[in-house]
């Protein structure tokens, strides 16, 4: 049985990914909670005995339908939400990526509301976590000195 992510009693490993096709990025509507309903970085957890970089390609597919190439990782991000009352309701240590775009058709999949293709000005105007757009603006700088998929 795998244990809750919500009101968890540990941290959860979770993946994100900046994926880049044509100098747009790829987002999903988030159709869970945390932040359900909100535009965010395709991604979700890492299962046991999985690498990083394999949940996150694995998760970019469930998610959207596409298959992409990891560049390297981008940032780790630190995502806790309190209750009411104070108690932890989500606990993730979240590892970025940078990928790209290499086939598929992009269609929303499981925990996704929406996918869609921005450009970085668009994404960037989006009402999205803080992190989410630091992600973005240090992703689009990797991409720009030249990263080499892994």
């Amino acid at each position: 049985m795998e244990p809750s992510r919500e009101f968890p009693k540990h941290p959860v490993v979770g993946v994100g990914a900046v994926v880049i096709k044509d100098c747009q990025v790829l987002l999903i509507k988030r159709g869970k909670a945390p932040r359900k309903g909100e535009w965010s970085l395709p991604g979700g957890g890492v299962e046991l005995g999985e690498t990083t970089g394999d949940a996150i390609k694995r998760e970019i597919q469930e998610e959207t339908g596409l298959e992409t190439e990891l560049a390297g990782i981008v940032d780790t991000v630190d995502y806790i939400e309190r209750a009411e009352t104070g108690a932890i309701s989500f606990h993730y240590v979240l590892i970025d990526y940078l990928a790209y775009y290499r086939a598929g058709a992009l269609v929303a999949g499981s925990d996704a509301d929406d996918a869609r293709f921005f450009t970085v000005e668009a994404a960037l105007a989006l009402p999205l976590w803080e992190e989410t757009k630091r992600i973005i603006r240090a992703a689009q700088t990797m991409d720009q000195k030249g990263s080499q998929p892994t």
